[in-house]
């Protein structure tokens, strides 16, 4: 049950950076699709997505993109650079005994990337893309 929570806090993790990665990116409504690979696994998790609306605020500036002194998931994000249209950091997270770096890379309206972290002696790689699929639903 353990290495399951740990899973799930990776791929949380993973969906906050690319969803809200701002530089490069456009604002509106954003469908993130994550696949997860751990060597040992005895069994491959399913790719999972997600949609959500960045407003232009979050899509002016790459550093708002990462959750800073997390109080919830205790992680630190560090080195955030953007050259071009690629969004690098590198992350910590004591609590969980987490070390990991990305890099998402933007190009018009869908993007790539990859995180790949160390949790004590595993490693988990995680691939995302994503897609802008239109302006924001109003509310």
């Amino acid at each position: 049950m353990k290495l399951r929570n740990l899973i799930l806090f990776a791929v949380v993790c993973a969906l906050a950076l690319p969803t809200f990665a701002a530089s490069p990116v456009k604002s509106g409504k954003w469908q993130t699709t994550i696949e997860m690979d751990m060597p040992g696994m005895p069994m491959k998790m399913p790719p999972m997505s997600h949609t959500t609306c960045i407003t232009k605020e979050q899509a002016e500036d790459a550093t708002n993109a990462i959750p800073k002194n997390d109080k919830q998931s205790g992680c630190t994000f560090s080195d955030v650079k953007v050259d071009g249209s690629t969004i690098s950091w590198k992350m910590t997270c004591e609590k969980q005994q987490m070390t990991g770096t990305g890099t998402v890379t933007y190009a018009g309206d869908s993007y790539t990337g990859k995180m790949d972290m160390k949790v004590a002696d595993r490693e988990m790689h995680m691939k995302y893309s994503g897609k802008r699929l239109g302006d924001c639903d109003e509310k």
